[in-house]
């Protein structure tokens, strides 16, 4: 048995309004035609749906099994049209771009924002990955673009560009223990309270690995899951934070010390898949709001003021 959605809706405005007139007012009808749709329904039901009376309609209790009925199958197509619908958005395949943690932090957001005004007609999907997964993924043609930490892709056959400067630093409350500090060994920082991104997060399982098994023990006050919760909570003299140094607004009230541990000076790399598996032009594209953006950041020029996304690529 088969209902006309249009006569389901018309059928739920009626319930709904406890009147024929007001039902057929919502479905821009005429009161004759959406009582002739009515009457059809209950022949094709075979059993009166409505209850009329004086004051309007009530549904019989088969009327109101079909109006529960006839929401679920309505919120289903609704569903079912926005699924279809989805894939005809954009005639071209969503870009898809990857980065770690500390990438998603400004310098992807800031891309976007500039990439997705100038290109209405471009989708991108971002999901944030750890550098050995991006690179696979790359590999394997499952991605488009990938911001990746130099140290983890130096070697791995993608077609690489320096992208800007990604060093990690020591963080604390102004005035507090850092104060007259410039540097400090990462030894040093876990003397000190701390407050850190969650155990599964790219950044603090890139630093984990990189101490290895003899890391010093760390107490962590807290930990969460974003760096702008992570920088407010060291702002409020929480504890000190292990944080790239493009995640510090220069505006915070901060002290800042260089991390000497050589692990900690790293760099971001723009990664290209292998496959091509979108628009050439769109990921080209892309690719230059990504290198805009980091250039545009506090962190992407060294001492002397130069731009560190455009120096040439080191040898080794």
């Amino acid at each position: 048995m088969r209902y006309d959605l249009d006569d389901l809706r018309l059928f739920l405005h009626i319930v709904d309004e406890g009147s024929i007139t007001a039902g057929a007012h919502r479905m821009h009808l005429s009161l004759p035609s959406a009582s002739a749709r009515v009457r059809s329904l209950e022949r094709h039901a075979g059993v009166a749906l409505l209850i009329r009376g004086r004051r309007g309609v009530r549904p019989t209790p088969a009327g109101t099994t079909l109006a529960r009925h006839a929401r679920d199958v309505l919120v289903r197509t609704a569903r079912l049209e926005s699924a279809v619908a989805s894939y005809t958005r954009s005639p071209n395949a969503p870009l898809i771009l990857l980065g770690g943690g500390s990438a998603m932090h400004r310098l992807v957001p800031r891309a976007l924002v500039s990439f997705l005004r100038a290109h209405p007609e471009v989708d991108v999907t971002v999901s944030e990955s750890r550098t050995p997964q991006t690179v696979r993924m790359l590999t394997d043609g499952e991605a488009d673009l990938g911001v990746v930490l130099d140290d983890e892709a130096r070697d791995c056959g993608l077609h690489l560009e320096p992208l800007g400067d990604d060093s990690l630093v020591v963080i604390g409350q102004a005035g507090g223990v850092l104060a007259g500090r410039t540097a400090l060994t990462y030894g040093e920082v876990a003397e000190h309270p701390l407050v850190g991104l969650d155990a599964d997060s790219s950044l603090r399982r890139w630093i984990e690995k990189h101490l290895g098994p003899h890391a010093p023990v760390v107490r962590y006050r807290t930990t969460v899951a974003n760096l702008n919760v992570l920088v407010a909570l060291v702002v409020a003299g929480v504890g000190l934070a292990v944080v790239p140094r493009r995640a510090i607004d220069l505006h915070q009230p901060l002290d800042i010390c260089e991390l000497q541990d050589p692990w900690a000076r790293r760099h971001h790399l723009l990664a290209w898949g292998v496959k091509g598996r979108a628009s050439p032009t769109a990921i080209a594209a892309l690719a230059e709001h990504l290198r805009q953006a980091a250039l545009s950041e506090p962190s992407s020029r060294n001492a002397h003021g130069d731009p560190i996304g455009r120096r040439p690529f080191p040898d080794g």
